[in-house]
């Protein structure tokens, strides 16, 4: 899972619009990772084809998107790896001191 993949389905624990997971996405990564919008709709494109997110209502331009119980699965085990892959680089903090 790419590291913008996993900030969007984080963002869409609670059901937002596309600007607001853009918004969302900044401010969860405190302002490190910014998504344009051609990036963010291929990505939520592909996650919906993937069935990791499904559009919660449309109103003209503004769609609401919302995260699935396979999108919630997916982004549980990215965590679950990347906080072992951080534990498991902890030896760096005793090899260099």
């Amino acid at each position: 899972m790419s590291e913008a993949m996993y900030y969007i389905l984080l963002a869409l624990l609670h059901p937002v619009h596309g600007y607001g997971v853009m918004q969302r996405v900044r401010e969860l990564s405190g302002g490190r990772l910014v998504l344009g919008p051609g990036t963010l709709y291929g990505i939520l494109t592909r996650m919906h084809t993937e069935g990791y997110i499904r559009l919660e209502s449309a109103e003209g331009r503004r769609k609401v998107y919302a995260i699935t119980e396979a999108g919630t699965q997916a982004l549980l085990e990215e965590y679950r790896r990347l906080k072992t892959m951080v534990q498991d680089g902890n030896i760096l903090e005793e090899e260099l001191k």
